[in-house]
């Protein structure tokens, strides 16, 4: 791909997990990257290593979307650079555990600030660009816990419920445009989520994880093939078959266990 036809991709929470691994994912493809995050550091690594493995431009933006004038932030200094963005990586997000009166209220605010108002105003102040220029897309990250009630982690598996009915209904909106939107829906992933979203505490139940890598990998993949949703891993996608059938009040009482902590 030449310099005049190359992809700009930034990507939301890329200094770990889910994030750096979709970064490592997109390199290949010989993307300019944007990278962003709250740790400076770990971008700047990342970005070092990409760059020596692929030959690739990767910008670095320190930024926190629990600020809501982050978003605006972002895209006035890309549009001062010259940077057109052509694909949208929404990964960035978090957690927490616990029933919600006795959640932090101001911490659970925030990630409805990050896991839904900073992806949709990023989206909305993109996608614009993206139409006119008629390439490029949308790729967020929901989670299987987008499809179900979510007690003890009520906040978030809501705001995952709106970022999958918000990229399909996107995805419909925008099928005759030639721009791809994807949602990429993991479930319990090897990544730092789970001690932000539980401090110390352990979960009763134990489940098997799948790697950030191979999820990132599964998530790039179905992105380029313009699938809109993908649901990564076998024992994830019987579960949501499952849920299909079954009552939600016997779901309820699953997930609700499932997010006991002691």
């Amino acid at each position: 791909m030449s310099a005049a036809n190359c992809e700009t991709v930034l990507i939301t929470g890329a200094s770990s997990g889910i994030g750096l691994e979709l970064a490592k994912c997109f390199a290949p493809d010989k993307c300019r990257l944007v990278l962003i995050a709250r740790n400076t550091e770990a971008l700047e690594t990342l970005a070092s290593e990409l760059h020596q493995a692929h030959g690739i431009e990767v910008r670095v933006l320190t930024a926190d979307l629990a600020l809501p004038e982050t978003p605006k932030r972002i895209f006035e200094e890309l549009r001062m650079a010259k940077i057109s963005v052509d694909i949208l990586v929404n990964n960035a997000g978090f957690g927490a555990q616990g029933a919600f009166a006795r959640l932090s209220l101001q911490r659970q605010l925030e990630m409805i600030q990050v896991n839904i108002a900073a992806l949709t105003e990023l989206t909305g102040l993109f996608l614009p660009g993206m139409i006119e220029r008629q390439r490029g897309g949308i790729l967020n990250v929901g989670s299987v816990a987008g499809f179900l009630p979510g007690p003890n982690m009520g906040v978030y598996y809501a705001t995952k419920a709106f970022v999958q009915s918000f990229t399909e209904a996107l995805a419909e909106e925008l099928s005759d445009s030639g721009l791809i939107v994807s949602v990429l829906c993991p479930g319990p992933t090897e990544t730092n989520f789970n001690n932000i979203a539980r401090g110390q505490k352990i979960r009763r139940l134990k489940t098997s994880k799948m790697s950030a890598q191979e999820v990132a990998r599964l998530g790039h993949c179905a992105f380029r093939n313009r699938k809109v949703v993908k649901v990564t891993g076998l024992t994830n996608q019987l579960l949501l078959l499952f849920t299909r059938v079954s009552p939600r009040s016997l779901i309820r009482k699953m997930v609700k266990s499932y997010n006991t902590i002691d």
